[in-house]
């Protein structure tokens, strides 16, 4: 079992210093969300929480995950690099590649790109990116990374649905062998069979109890058996994890890796986002769960 550390909730500024302890405390990987932008009013159309509304504001503060990573970066030596998840669709995939493989050569190969197609409608708008087919392009977008970080693609050409690059060279290539892993987050239909496809991995986002995320692992699983994908290495991460029993169960359906954080209200005023809080809570999750593992 893996176990990766949700950052949310602070400045950006902390996270280094955080993921520091972290790394100390047993911690494999360090996870960052993503959103470009927020409208000036979010609608109720979140898919993870009965209200449909999601835990931010549109005056919660926004970073760029590769610029807090590559900080993070800096500050560690093994913890992984990981987006919770990255809405891929929203840009060019030339945009992405160039960022992700940065940070993985500034990391020394330590980068994890957790992707999902975006629920939030009004940001694609935003954006100027068309939310109806953001499935199928990030479908493309998924095979069109692999090939520009692809060592034995020295030329590229890609003649796509929805992207159409002459030809093209991509370099550097990544320090990851075989290359950069991606995995697939979300729980509908659509992302279950994409991660199952196409996914290095399967991030269980609205996976909080165990009936439910056995049976979302089934479904991925499925998908990975059709595509004669079950040899390939895949990571299954999330699920309940607040305890050691709750780890061991999650063990027990396939998860390889939990993400937790401390309990912090994103929405609440600054006073209550306190670093020491993360930090106690490593060491705390440490002593609790991680060695005895």
């Amino acid at each position: 079992m893996k176990f990766g550390l949700s950052l949310f909730g602070l400045s950006p500024r902390y996270y280094p210093d955080i993921a520091a302890a972290a790394e100390g405390n047993g911690f494999e990987s360090a996870w960052m969300p993503e959103h470009l932008c927020m409208p000036a009013e979010i609608p109720p159309t979140y898919p993870y929480t009965e209200s449909g509304y999601p835990p931010i504001q549109p005056t919660t503060p926004l970073y760029d995950p590769w610029v807090v990573l590559s900080l993070i970066a800096g500050a560690t030596n093994t913890i992984r690099l990981a987006t919770n998840v990255y809405v891929l669709p929203l840009r060019h995939p030339l945009v992405t590649a160039r960022a992700v493989v940065t940070l993985d050569r500034v990391s020394g190969g330590r980068v994890i790109l957790g992707v999902g197609a975006g629920w939030l409608q009004e940001e694609f708008e935003i954006a100027g990116q068309d939310f109806h087919n953001r499935g199928r392009r990030m479908d493309e977008i998924i095979g069109l990374l692999r090939q520009m970080w692809d060592r034995d693609e020295d030329v590229i050409e890609h003649r796509g649905q929805f992207y159409d690059l002459p030809a093209f060279r991509f370099q550097p290539k990544p320090v990851q062998k075989p290359t950069i892993p991606i995995e697939v987050g979300g729980a509908s239909k659509a992302a279950l069979r994409r991660a199952g496809r196409l996914g290095d991995g399967w991030v269980a986002i609205g996976a909080d109890d165990y009936a439910t995320l056995a049976s979302l692992i089934e479904q991925v699983q499925a998908h990975r058996k059709e595509a004669d994908r079950s040899g390939l290495p895949f990571e299954i991460s999330g699920g309940p994890a607040a305890t050691l029993d709750d780890v061991r169960r999650t063990a027990d359906l396939g998860v390889t890796r939990v993400i937790v954080g401390p309990r912090i209200d994103p929405s609440g005023p600054p006073a209550t986002l306190d670093m020491k809080q993360f930090v106690d809570f490593t060491a705390r999750y440490a002593d609790e769960v991680i060695t005895r593992i």
